[in-house]
């Protein structure tokens, strides 16, 4: 990791860049697979699973018997782990739930606000190297709180042409029944226009590669809603002196195994711990299984060592995915922070629990989006209809109001609609 020791201000727009493909490339690429997915359908998305996932697959959709063989194939120890998750994921956003409120603004007029399930949604579930059924709890579960009719699932399928056992339980467990073995950009095209076998939705869920990400933000483009621009995953490390240099390594580390193009950061407020920490991560690299990964990772992560208050207009400029403060005050630095997109305090809140199992949602705004988006929360699966309902008093009473502001927009068709109704209760 390279350091940048008191950098000037006028220098941090580089030091917030996130490594990515070349944009002219990564457009021309995506636009070609949505393109494919929606003139050809499953056979394109056949085709396009057998070029990228060197698999060819038959059948896309899961069988129950599939199903059936992956719950069993699970150790029960594992199978319990996820239970536990889920649980404390769900009894999270169970809390989120909103009674609409109803409000007379004026005498006889009364206003509210409700929720709606979205209709009909989708859920990505990266595969890979790294299957995460996680983040399967974290959208099955408000998925089903919030009361979407249709949830439709897609993951991509290994070499033998399933998807990962665990990540097939946990949409057992959270009640996803239509479950798709295709991944990367053609999975956000077959849910976003419909193929033979997959349905189409109304909104798409879940994180992923860069590839991905742009298929997102592609498909909006014709109407389709997504959660959020979520990509390659990123952490943030603020640390001091009371911060444990093996805890600071294991963290930083956590996030450059997630993949190539991740970003970790590690903002100190001297140079104090910077040996130790960098001799931790070379200890802990050496001993993981995706080292390679991380390695290649940690060459696009940086150490800034600034004062407390600048680190804190870093922190709040480079808008992370995921930020740990291992501070003295960590609640105090907290409160400071205006744009993050999940925050972690202290020594022994490692950002890897949030992961997995706090009840927190891991899907995060990621690229500095953070500043304008927040995470997966029940609300992302519910929109809100507003609704208003007056008494003959309530339009006495402000008709006029109404008729007034009408008639200087020079709107008389608004006018008459007020006027007809006043006449009526003359």
């Amino acid at each position: 990791m390279k350091i940048f020791d008191n950098p000037a201000r006028d220098s941090w727009s580089g030091l917030l860049q996130r490594p990515q493909l070349e944009l002219e490339f990564l457009e021309g690429a995506v636009r070609n697979v949505l393109n494919r997915v929606k003139k050809s359908g499953d056979s394109a998305v056949r085709e396009l699973t057998l070029q990228f996932d060197k698999v060819s697959v038959e059948a896309l959709q899961v069988t129950d018997a599939e199903l059936a063989e992956a719950t069993a194939s699970l150790p029960d120890d594992l199978k319990k782990a996820i239970q536990t998750a889920a649980a404390n994921i769900e009894k999270f956003h169970a809390a989120q739930k909103r009674e609409p409120v109803k409000v007379e603004t004026t005498p006889g007029v009364t206003c509210w606000r409700k929720a709606v399930a979205i209709d009909k949604v989708g859920i990505y579930i990266p595969g890979g190297s790294a299957p995460l059924f996680s983040t399967v709890l974290m959208l099955g579960i408000p998925a089903k709180l919030a009361g979407c009719r249709e949830v439709v699932l897609c993951s991509p399928p290994d070499k033998s042409g399933k998807i990962n056992a665990a990540i097939l339980f946990a949409a057992q467990l959270v009640g996803v029944k239509k479950i798709f073995k295709v991944g990367g950009a053609q999975a956000i095209a077959a849910m976003a226009y419909g193929t033979e076998s997959i349905p189409n939705v109304y909104k798409i869920f879940g994180p992923g590669n860069q590839y991905v990400t742009k298929a997102k933000q592609l498909i909006m483009e014709d109407g389709v809603a997504i959660d959020m621009p979520a990509g390659p995953s990123e952490v943030l490390v603020m640390a001091d002196e009371s911060a444990v240099a093996s805890f600071v390594a294991a963290d930083l580390l956590s996030q450059a195994e997630h993949g190539e193009d991740s970003q970790v950061i590690l903002v100190l407020n001297n140079d104090k711990n910077v040996a130790a920490i960098q001799e931790a991560i070379q200890q802990q690299l050496s001993t993981l299984p995706r080292k390679a990964i991380a390695e290649k990772a940690l060459l696009n992560s940086r150490v800034v060592i600034l004062p407390k208050k600048e680190a804190i207009d870093f922190v709040n400029a480079y808008a992370p995915e995921h930020l740990i403060i291992n501070m003295n005050d960590p609640e105090g630095i907290a409160a400071e922070i205006v744009n993050a997109g999940s925050v972690f305090l202290g020594n022994y809140s490692p950002e890897a629990i949030g992961d997995y199992a706090s009840g927190t949602n891991h899907t995060l705004p990621t690229n500095g989006h953070a500043k304008a988006f927040a995470g997966v929360a029940l609300e992302s699966f519910v929109k809100y209809i507003t609704y208003q309902q007056l008494t003959p008093e309530g339009l006495r009473n402000l008709g006029p109001v109404v008729e007034k502001m009408a008639e200087a927009e020079q709107l008389d068709g608004h006018k008459m609609a007020i006027r007809v109704r006043l006449e009526k209760l003359k």
